[in-house]
């Protein structure tokens, strides 16, 4: 690990300050301090901000949510108004990582969390990400357990946020505060596909903070699900996964939310899926159909076939355990 020098935020004012200095936010550490030790990441300055009061949690006016950045994972997966509202985000966060891990990290720092691509966290392999302009060792090394899905030739990794593939099914917003005060980011546009600048991650500018992520109202009766797909049960990141919300009313999908990890560079949205759903009675044949949309677009490397079939029957059967079955 490198040298770095510490500071603690006594308020925002005081990280924005810092941030705008080029400090580093630290929060619960769980991502930051494993890269550090790799020497992957060698920030000079770290900026603790777990002081700072982010740790909001509640229904908003309107009847949707409100997570505040700081709120720890375990705690917002065992939130009553989460469990019942919105049950596929905390079942994302209870399929993530450890519940040590869980008691530490937080919301934000879990979307903001880089790849675990192993070529990004060896710093003797090529890696656009870590260094631009380097090359992707990936593209020729093995890749099994890498993206099919918003890939360039530049990077193929995925990103690893169980919670993040909710967020993005239910469209989310990311509150932000910055230099130039605050702002609002549709989560499709929070986490960047890698394009010719996967070093390029997120929408975040200089300082700036994430201070919560919003779900906005929608239309009940919904029902949620999140299902991932991995090599072992315990601590394991996804091969797939997918978060499924439904809005059925009279026999009738009336609105539908379907998006898939473990096989995308970003959380993946799958707009064919939702609209083949959507003024349809749920079926075993609906869910079929749909789910043959889940892979469209997707360009598998020699090792990472498998994935595109195995993510349609990922969808498929959240679709089905989501929606019924008749």
């Amino acid at each position: 690990m490198y040298p770095f020098s510490f500071t603690k935020a006594a308020n925002t004012r005081e990280a924005l300050k810092a941030g705008r200095s080029g400090g580093r936010y630290i929060a619960g550490g769980t991502t930051l301090v494993d890269l550090m030790r790799e020497t992957v990441e060698r920030p000079e300055t770290l900026v603790d901000i777990a002081d700072l009061p982010l740790r909001d949690l509640r229904v908003t006016e309107r009847g949707g949510l409100l997570i505040g950045a700081l709120v720890r994972m375990a705690e917002a997966a065992a939130h009553p108004k989460v469990r019942s509202l919105y049950p596929v985000i905390s079942q994302a966060l209870e399929l993530s990582a450890s519940a040590q891990l869980r008691n530490m990290a937080t919301i934000g720092g879990n979307i903001m969390q880089r790849t675990r691509c192993t070529y990004f966290r060896d710093v003797t392999a090529d890696c656009n990400k870590r260094e631009p302009g380097s090359g992707c060792a990936a593209l020729h090394g093995h890749h099994r357990t890498h993206a099919v899905l918003g890939t360039s030739d530049a990077c193929v990794a995925t990103h690893p946020s169980d919670v993040a593939v909710a967020f993005a099914a239910l469209e989310a917003t990311v509150h932000l505060l910055g230099p130039d005060g605050e702002r609002r980011v549709p989560f499709a546009d929070f986490l960047l596909k890698p394009g010719d600048t996967p070093n390029r991650e997120h929408a975040l500018r200089q300082g700036e903070l994430i201070t919560a992520v919003e779900i906005l109202p929608l239309p009940r009766p919904l029902r949620s699900g999140y299902l991932k797909v991995r090599d072992r049960r315990s601590y394991e990141f996804a091969l797939t996964s997918a978060a499924v919300a439904l809005h059925v009313r009279g026999g009738v999908i009336r609105g539908a939310k379907v998006a898939t990890g473990g096989v995308g560079t970003v959380p993946w949205k799958l707009p064919a899926v939702e609209q083949t759903l959507i003024g349809e009675h749920p079926s075993d044949r609906l869910w079929a159909e749909a789910a043959r949309h889940a892979a469209d677009g997707a360009r598998p490397l020699p090792h990472n076939r498998f994935k595109v079939e195995l993510l349609r029957r990922t969808v498929e059967r959240q679709l089905r355990v989501v929606g019924g079955t008749k």
